[in-house]
């Protein structure tokens, strides 16, 4: 496993399992096999209504709490909700998280902050980063935060290499980790030519070049299954490296292209949307 060095000195692997969009049954057996696996990265959030079944799973892996780099994220509707942290502490069964975010620039989002701040004086978040913060609200925010946070996640994948985004988190020390690292699914990423040709190179399939390309972009990366075969393949990235050539070759793709595009009207949804705990 390779591992990222953060800003305030704390290592973090880079690369883990994440659990958006699993069910609290699948999150909970895709945590367990990952950690037995060797994962050691785990990455949820209030609004994947799956923290209690991640808790669960880091349970039944055996494997010691302190081993785990444990991340999630407050959900716009908690950020003004002085309990917000402890009950996420709650949910997963710990005393503390390795990474606490803001997942959204929704609602009141300085408070949001805020709270990452406290808790991260406090002990109860060892790291604290902002989640889809781009633009004017990462403008706004770096302009207000007492604690520069160790990691930005947002979406990142070679069509979208966030190559502006990356100026200004380098110039702070800001990791970033990447979801929808694959495309979100898009086949013409992983039948791009290189990637095909690459793969044959190095006896890999298309999909493990790419997420060796982020983990050489020194991004962390989280790729999400409940497919324990694909869990496995996804962490099995370590025993090859792309040379200079290649990472400039696969850098020819960047499109500055994104999936996801968030509106205004979604942003106010964020913020009146409460999770269901009770699911989990």
């Amino acid at each position: 496993m390779d591992y990222i060095t953060l800003n305030n000195g704390l290592k973090c692997p880079s690369v883990g399992i994440g659990t958006f969009m699993l069910a609290p049954s699948d999150a909970q057996n895709s945590v367990r096999e990952a950690l037995k696996m060797g994962y050691r990265l785990i990455d949820t959030a209030n609004a994947y209504v799956n923290e209690r079944a991640v808790g669960r799973g880091i349970k039944e892996s055996g494997v010691d709490r302190s081993e785990i780099f444990l991340s999630t994220k407050l959900w716009p509707s908690e950020y003004e909700n002085e309990n917000a942290v402890d009950e996420t502490l709650e949910r997963l069964g710990v005393d503390y998280v390795d990474l606490l975010y803001i997942h959204q620039p929704a609602g009141n989002y300085l408070a949001g902050y805020r709270q990452l701040e406290k808790a991260y004086r406090e002990g109860k978040a060892k790291s604290i980063g902002i989640s889809n913060f781009e633009g004017e609200f990462l403008d706004e925010l770096q302009n207000k935060w007492e604690i520069v946070p160790q990691f930005m996640q947002v979406e990142a994948y070679p069509y979208f290499a966030q190559d502006e985004l990356r100026k200004i988190l380098d110039k702070y020390g800001i990791k970033l980790m990447s979801w929808y690292p694959l495309g979100h699914g898009d086949r013409s990423l992983i039948e791009e030519e290189v990637f095909k040709k690459l793969a044959q190179k190095y006896h890999k399939s298309s999909a493990q070049v790419i997420l060796r390309w982020h983990t050489q972009m020194d991004f962390a990366v989280i790729p999400g299954s409940k497919n324990v075969s694909h869990i496995k393949d996804n962490i099995d990235l370590f025993d090859f490296e792309l040379n200079e050539e290649e990472m400039n070759e696969i850098a020819k793709l960047n499109k500055s292209v994104r999936y996801y595009h968030r509106t205004d009207e979604q942003l106010k949804g964020f913020a009146s949307w409460r999770p269901d705990f009770e699911k989990e």
